[in-house]
């Protein structure tokens, strides 16, 4: 089996990175530089992707994903498919693995959450702290939720949303205004059941081979938005494969990178301003049984209500085509 870590970084070999290379030896890490990028040497499990070696790949996704945004980590999870991936994960340079890092199995008997309300704040589940994710719509966190909760037997799941200790993945909102240090309870992993929303990220989590797709992180959002959007993007599509977005117990804790949480909060304001739209949005389109069909319907509708731009649709076609030519090549290969 295939298995790749996929990271952007701007710094030097961080200690995530060498913990992840020394604890997940079977695994291939891929480090997708920017413009800002300090240059890592290659060696072993870790593979380094300049710009200038991004440009030589056959992506076009390569050449329309801007400059200088987290968007450009489209480009390492094409080159993990090109490369046969099975499995991929997803992560940052400063979420740090535990020794026993781990993740469920994609097909797996668990506990189902639901809520007649649409959103379910998931830290709950795992702490009685006041903390929410990135993502949570604001309007929505001193609502008193009631959840449903349901054994269910081979649950296929999409991907897996494992928390992070410490600093977990948060809104500048409560970096400004509790900013305390979490510790999440070890709790059974809890699946959200259809029509069920929670933010989930890029910082540690694992994709499902039949939902890589899905994986694409959009060009035209900002820094801060993008993996938000593409989870809330990725659950709606989930559901219509049959598939579930799963959350389980921290398996990182973030030693984060230095942070301007004033410019976190501009970089957010789509996440406090936009989400229950989109959702809205989302959930009115008539989709159909084709994965790539159906994110061009997902994100013409947004970009026809204004919350994508055109680049998008270009970004999104380009992603599409470089997919479709991998799997005729891995086919044919």
């Amino acid at each position: 089996m295939k298995k790749f870590i996929i990271i952007t970084t701007i710094n030097k070999k961080t200690k995530a990175i060498k913990e992840f290379s020394k604890i997940l030896k079977d695994w291939h890490i891929i480090l997708v530089g920017d413009k800002k990028s300090r240059y890592i040497k290659s060696y072993k499990n870790i593979t380094f992707l300049s710009i200038q070696d991004q440009e030589k790949l056959p992506f076009k996704t390569a050449k329309l994903c801007p400059y200088n945004h987290y968007a450009r980590k489209n480009i390492g999870y094409l080159y993990a498919i090109k490369n046969g991936a099975d499995i991929i994960y997803d992560t940052d340079d400063d979420n740090i693995p535990y020794n026993n890092w781990k993740f469920p199995t994609f097909t797996k008997d668990s506990k189902i959450i639901s809520s007649k309300e649409g959103y379910i704040n998931i830290y709950n589940n795992f702490t009685s702290e006041k903390i929410w994710p990135r993502g949570y719509p604001l309007e929505k966190i001193n609502k008193i939720q009631t959840p449903k909760i349901k054994k269910s037997k081979d649950i296929k799941i999409g991907a897996w949303q494992g928390l992070a200790d410490l600093d977990p993945d948060v809104d500048a909102i409560y970096r400004l205004l509790i900013n305390k240090n979490i510790i999440f309870k070890k709790k059974s992993p809890i699946v959200l059941n259809k029509k069920t929303y929670c933010p989930f990220n890029s910082q540690n989590t694992l994709w499902n081979k039949e939902c890589f797709p899905y994986m694409y992180l959009p060009a035209s959002v900002s820094f801060r938005f993008t993996d938000i959007l593409r989870g809330y993007i990725a659950q709606k599509l989930f559901w219509e494969d049959n598939f579930m977005l799963g959350f389980t117990k921290a398996t990182v804790y973030q030693e984060r990178n230095k942070h301007n949480l004033m410019s976190d909060f501009a970089s957010e304001l789509d996440c406090y301003l936009h989400i229950n739209n989109i959702v809205g949005i989302m959930n009115k389109q008539k989709l159909t049984q084709d994965k790539f069909k159906n994110l061009e319907i997902i994100y013409k509708a947004l970009l026809s209500n204004g919350y994508v731009e055109k680049l998008e649709l270009q970004t999104l076609k380009a992603w599409t085509s470089d997919i479709n030519n991998i799997y005729k090549e891995n086919k044919n290969g």
